[in-house]
């Protein structure tokens, strides 16, 4: 009984995975200036420099928008992941256990 159970949370688990690496988001930061793409497996895929939007000799300024448009894609994608999350989970409660997954 329970390696049934095991089993298929594995392979939703599983997935879970493949659906999060295959779900985009993006974030910014200074109007436009850097914009990062990654997916809710918290991976980046991609980070873009509008040059004509900043000073590119003000190295301090781009590693500032950098860390804020990163740390807003990976904060995007983790809520992403959790949403997902929850709907797994929720569909796999008995009737009415659902409700302690919301926040």
């Amino acid at each position: 009984m329970f390696d049934n159970l095991f089993g298929n949370l594995q392979k939703q688990q599983e997935e879970l995975q493949q659906k999060l690496a295959g779900m985009p988001v993006e974030a910014e930061a200074g109007d436009g200036a850097v914009l990062v793409k990654a997916s809710a497996d918290l991976r980046i895929s991609n980070i873009k420099v509008d040059s004509s939007k900043l000073d590119l000799t003000d190295s301090e300024q781009l590693e500032d928008l950098l860390l804020v448009a990163v740390n807003r894609a990976l904060d995007a994608a983790k809520e992403k992941a959790a949403t997902e999350t929850n709907k797994l989970l929720g569909g796999m409660l008995p009737g009415g256990m659902d409700q302690f997954l919301k926040p």
